[in-house]
This record gives structure tokens, C-alpha cells and sequence, in this order.
């Protein structure tokens, strides 16, 4: 349909961002845990889908569109990487046993509880004091204030990261303006 606001292979993009997200989030909190690396790496995934976008949809002008297709799947793909990123944080939050390496255990419940615990028992209490995280129901409240803000960054780093993407991809020129990307001559003669 020409009248729609968002080309289709706009859409596919967003999918694609999906799985890019998937990918991220489990490389990166639970294979190697470096969380850092999720929010260096936002930006360049959101310019990344931000171009793909656009390569999928053979969209070069109107700029508008252009950038309407890259910002539809950087908001999706950061809404994928948000999603996936707080739902990780929290089982590690919510599925803390207690248990430990050498087969003891705290003496906790399973949750917040047993995650205050262990910041006790390695010395931290001091520095959650000063944070105002004094039991594990302020720990939680403060867990839950900090995904939300973690939440929302990763969706404007990977949402800003499309838009100068489809900026990008709208001040080029296509380098073939004759031969559209899906049909080459000879392509039909398998």
C-alpha cells in the first residue's frame, strides 16, 4: 500500500531488531555478564536497523519517510533490548536462592532478600546505607527505579542510533537508480 506512514520493509526491520536484541541481551547478561557492553552497543545496533530499514524498503526519499522508517524499527528494537534487558536483571533479582559456591547457603528468602544478603555479606552494607537501601524491600524499590531509568536510556540510545541512520541513509544517493535492489537482469534465470 503506498499510503502507509511506515513501508513494510520498515516492519521487517523491527523484527529483525527483535531478534538483534535477543541475541545482545543473552551475549551480554548472561554468557559474558558486561552489561556495560549492552549500552555501548545500543547506539550502533539502533544505526545499524536504522539503515537496514530503509536498504529493506528501497527507500531513499522522501527524507521524512526515510527517517520514519528507521526511527518505526529503532523504537521496536529498543523496546526489544529494554524489554529483554529488565526481564534478565529481574530473575537475577526475583530467583536468588541464596545458594553458594562451596554448597552452603544464606539464611534468606529467595529473592531481594537473599540478593541484600550477599551485598551484606561482602561488606556493602556502608555503601547501600548511604543509597538509602537499608533492607530488601528498599533494595527492590530501588532495583525497580533503576531498571525503569535503564529501560528508557536503551530505548533513546537505540531509537537516536536509527534516526541518524536514516539520516545517513536519506543524504546518499543510490548508486543505481535504473535497477531496482530486488531485480537484476538475469536473476529470473535461475
Amino acid at each position: 500500500m503506498r499510503d502507509r506512514f511506515i513501508d513494510s520493509g520498515a516492519v521487517f526491520a523491527g523484527w529483525v531488531g527483535l531478534g538483534m536484541a535477543l541475541v545482545l541481551a543473552i551475549a551480554f547478561e548472561l554468557i559474558i555478564p558486561v552489561q556495560t557492553v549492552v549500552f555501548l552497543l545500543a547506539p550502533l545496533m539502533g544505526i545499524l536497523i536504522g539503515v537496514y530499514a530503509n536498504v529493506r524498503a528501497e527507500r531513499w526519499r522522501p527524507r521524512a519517510r526515510v527517517v520514519a522508517n528507521a526511527a518505526y524499527a529503532g523504537v521496536v528494537t529498543g523496546v526489544g533490548i529494554a524489554v529483554l534487558y529488565v526481564v534478565i536483571r529481574l530473575v537475577f533479582l526475583y530467583g536468588d536462592s541464596g545458594s553458594l559456591p562451596d554448597g552452603t547457603a544464606l539464611s534468606c528468602q529467595t529473592g531481594p532478600d537473599c540478593v541484600y544478603a550477599r551485598h551484606v555479606g561482602a561488606g556493602n552494607a556502608d555503601e547501600l546505607a548511604q543509597l538509602g537501601i537499608t533492607d530488601a524491600r528498599s533494595l527492590e524499590a530501588a532495583t525497580w527505579r533503576e531498571l525503569t531509568t535503564t529501560g528508557i536510556t536503551l530505548i533513546v540510545l537505540t531509537a537516536g542510533g536509527s534516526v541518524v541512520g536514516g539520516v545517513a541513509r536519506s543524504l546518499s544517493e543510490p548508486k543505481d537508480r535504473e535497477v531496482p535492489l530486488r531485480v537484476r537482469p538475469g536473476w529470473d534465470r535461475a
